[in-house]
């Protein structure tokens, strides 16, 4: 597992995880913020007029209601990163990282404009009178890109386990066991054969569950998050500074948070802002492609709300609730990950300053620390050498290993700092800092619920997960259809209910670098196809306006 996740790092670290893919990222939406002159700020009021129904017309084409699509397409991205994600980033990047991904969720507000009015401009009626859309058609139809299209179609089934099916089902699991300890293969078992059920029905079997379950889920999580702010009081005001004060500075070593950089809150905000929002990698718009509606720009504009519900109100509530009830610098009882797993030559005191800047500059990539290779004896459960551990990138306390949860007596071998493969059964557990959403429920545990606080962060981890790996395949068997045919899309089920029951039970470590990957391979052919077409999208806001002038001549935007 340490060797898989190894290898995805490097290549995540060329694609999703490396500065080009950000600044493309933020710099295609900071271009149509100015080239179309802040959309996201004056057509905000206009976009949930149309989304309550307002201007509807009977005679529109579609599938689904503007608000069902905008359910679904929030389904889809209100998942494991408003609750994981969000805790994730804090966890690697210090508070400093919030404020890259309301950053990116401003800007990303204007790119999903764009991508969505395309993507509904050019869409399609299938063989069986459904609507097909996405930028795979606009790739087709309007660049004569087929290539692109076929590129991005694959992506998107990649994509579809990545940021869908796998890490939404393996944050459900791990955050179940911790709740109920019920066993991470029986809540995949029981969820994989819900899920089967509920994407066989099609799109509206889907939009029917989800314009019930995103506002319910949503509501839930807001009360249940504003209870731990509330409680958390007094840091507020040191929370919001620490947020916008470390983006210049980076945030400081503090508890057993080591510290981190500038740039790497910045790399980390923007793409767990990415994977919570979806802001240009095209997903959403295959979404909004079945939405009844007589102006693509309509649509479009309703996309505009996504981005604010999901990353500006959710995401900011979840990573205030973290920040201010200090769980993010505390170290926590829990069971290692081997993926999160490192021992390091000598002995590490992150009490002590000189260790601490070591430590520090380790976890920075400032400096490499020597890395232990060789065999430590393990006796009555407890770790014999001149070693230190690292777990989530703090310094193990406690650490006890167990074998069938009784004291391990033997031997574990690392290389390289890494744990070799042992004996079933072992289990190495002990104090450290925790990520993802553990540290989301340690959070919520820190209010006036107390330890009923866990329940919240379980039920809303379950239902915003669970609804996120319902869109996502459906944005999966659309392009499959578009590369195989809608026969493909039975197999396409199959294998995607499989691979949902089997990342229950995957180390998460492995799941979210696969999930970085994914996304910059899905969002970068969407980006360049997006930018291509800039003149004919600001063409059709303008024709947009002319019509809805003639339309409505008493009302404004």
């Amino acid at each position: 597992m340490q060797r898989l996740n190894e290898i995805l790092s490097v290549i995540d670290s060329y694609i999703g995880g490396s500065n080009w893919f950000v600044f493309l990222l933020l710099g295609t939406g900071f271009f149509f913020t100015l080239y179309l002159k802040f959309p996201q700020v004056r057509f905000f009021r206009h976009a949930v007029r149309i989304a309550r129904g307002k201007y509807d017309k009977d005679t529109d084409l579609g599938d689904t209601s503007h608000f069902q699509s905008l359910a679904t397409a929030l389904s889809g991205t209100v998942g494991t990163g408003n609750i994981a994600g969000v805790a994730y980033a804090v966890h690697l990047g210090g508070p400093a990282a919030l404020f890259w991904m309301a950053v990116t969720a401003f800007l990303g507000m204007t790119t999903k404009f764009v991508e969505v009015t395309l993507s509904h401009k050019y869409r399609e009626v299938d063989a069986k009178g459904h609507i097909a859309g996405g930028p795979m058609y606009y790739m087709k139809n309007a660049l004569n890109l087929k290539w692109l299209a076929v590129i991005f179609s694959i992506a998107t089934v990649l994509s579809s386990f990545g940021t869908g099916s796998l890490p939404q089902i393996n944050s459900i699991a791990n955050s179940v066991y911790q709740t109920f300890r019920i066993d991470h293969i029986i809540t995949g078992g029981v969820l994989a054969v819900i899920l089967g059920f509920v994407i066989l029905g099609g799109i509206k079997r889907i939009a029917a569950v989800t314009e019930k379950l995103v506002p319910f889920m949503a509501i839930s999580y807001f009360i249940g998050a504003v209870l731990v702010i509330l409680y958390n009081a007094e840091n507020i005001i040191p929370s919001v500074t620490a947020m916008f004060g470390d983006v210049f500075t980076g945030s400081a070593a503090t508890g057993g948070f080591l510290g981190a950089t500038i740039a790497f809150a910045f790399n980390r905000g923007v793409n767990r802002g990415l994977f919570s929002n979806e802001a240009g990698q095209g997903s959403a718009p295959i979404a909004h492609a079945a939405a009844k509606a007589h102006e693509p720009v309509s649509e479009g504009m309703v996309a505009i709300l996504e981005p604010f519900i999901d990353t500006i109100i959710i995401c900011m509530l979840t990573g205030l609730a973290v920040l201010t009830s200090g769980v993010w610098k505390d170290k926590h009882q829990n069971d290692f990950q081997v993926a999160d797993l490192t021992a390091l030559v000598g002995r590490y005191d992150d009490r002590v300053d000189a260790d601490r800047e070591r430590l520090s500059a380790h976890m920075t990539g400032k400096e490499s620390l020597p890395l232990f290779t060789g065999e430590l004896k393990v006796t009555e459960g407890r770790l014999a050498g001149d070693v230190t551990i690292i777990h989530a990138r703090s310094v193990a306390e406690d650490v006890l290993v167990t074998r069938n949860r009784q004291p391990y007596d033997g031997v574990l071998r690392f290389n390289n700092g890494n744990l070799v493969q042992q004996e079933a059964g072992i289990t190495i557990s002990g104090k450290s800092l925790l990520h993802s959403s553990p540290l989301t429920v340690e959070a919520f545990k820190r209010s006036f619920l107390g330890d009923y606080g866990e329940y919240i962060v379980t039920l809303g981890l379950l239902l915003f997960a669970f609804s996120t790996a319902i869109s996502w395949s459906y944005y999966g068997d659309r392009a499959m259809t578009y590369l195989f045919g809608a026969k493909s899309v039975f197999y396409y089920h199959i294998i995607y209910v499989v691979g949902f029951f089997v990342a229950s039970f995957t180390d998460t470590t492995i799941i979210w670098t696969l999930s970085g990957i994914t996304i910059a391979l899905m969002t970068v052919p969407n980006l360049l196809g997006i930018l291509a077409l800039r003149k004919d999208m600001k063409q059709s806001m303008k024709d947009y306006w002319e019509l809805f002038s003639r339309e409505y001549p008493d009302e404004r935007a």
